[in-house]
């Protein structure tokens, strides 16, 4: 069974994942999906991290997820927790000590050509259901930019294997932006869904089957089901 840690991005909140860990607990693993601080203006990368190893606890088996800015957060958590996978879901993709706020202009997203959308549900929720994009709109936070001119804390990539799955129909990053991304930092060529950048809400069943997959070449498979008494 694997625990799955799943991190969400900037101005959000657990809540995000709610739909995925339905799914991954229906298939018997565990999974923990802690809201970070991302509306408080003293905290900054190594405090989102504090409080990602606190839900954590002395899990084992770890399968850390992390969605778009979640992504800065994921590797400072690696060497301080069991984890034996990340996986990158629509992410940032932080360089070794690179402040968050530089990040845009470091990976040329300006240069990017893309497809102008106005508003939120237009960027973000294109694909969700209106329902489920009003509410999580309703719950989302401010994402404070106070420390964004900190350098990470990040050294060195984590020795962990490293799954990047990224959105065809992304506007906020778009799919070609991201390859290349992936492969100038990582060196790896990522995978790739159907959907915009919020797939834990408008594809949660396909998003959980790549990530009981990949958990599952990891070795971690979900606990089996009680057997019906006859």
């Amino acid at each position: 069974m694997a625990t799955f840690v799943l991190v969400h991005g900037a101005g959000d909140v657990g809540w995000y994942w709610h739909l995925v860990e339905a799914e991954l607990r229906a298939r018997g693993h565990e999974a923990v999906s802690p809201d970070l601080p991302c509306d408080d203006d003293s905290a900054g990368l190594v405090e989102y991290a504090d409080t990602v190893v606190e839900a954590v606890g002395d899990r084992t088996d770890l399968v850390l997820v992390a969605q778009s800015f979640g992504g800065f957060t994921a590797p400072l958590v690696c060497g301080r927790a069991a984890v034996r996978l990340l996986v990158l879901v629509a992410p940032m993709i932080p360089a070794p000590g690179e402040p968050p706020g530089d990040y845009w202009a470091n990976t040329r997203y300006g240069q990017e050509e893309r497809e102008s959308h106005d508003g939120t549900v237009a960027v973000f929720y294109q694909d969700v259901p209106a329902e489920l994009a009003e509410e999580a709109m309703r719950r989302s936070r401010a994402q404070s930019e106070a420390r964004m001119g900190e350098p990470s804390p990040l050294r060195a990539w984590p020795d962990v294997p490293t799954r990047v799955l990224i959105c065809r129909d992304d506007r906020l990053f778009p799919a070609g932006y991201l390859r290349r991304v992936a492969r100038e930092r990582l060196g790896v060529t990522p995978d790739e869904i159907d959907g915009g950048h919020t797939p834990a809400l408008s594809r949660p069943r396909e998003l959980a089957d790549r990530l009981e997959a990949y958990a599952a070449e990891q070795g971690l498979h979900g606990a089996p089901r009680a057997s019906a008494s006859p």
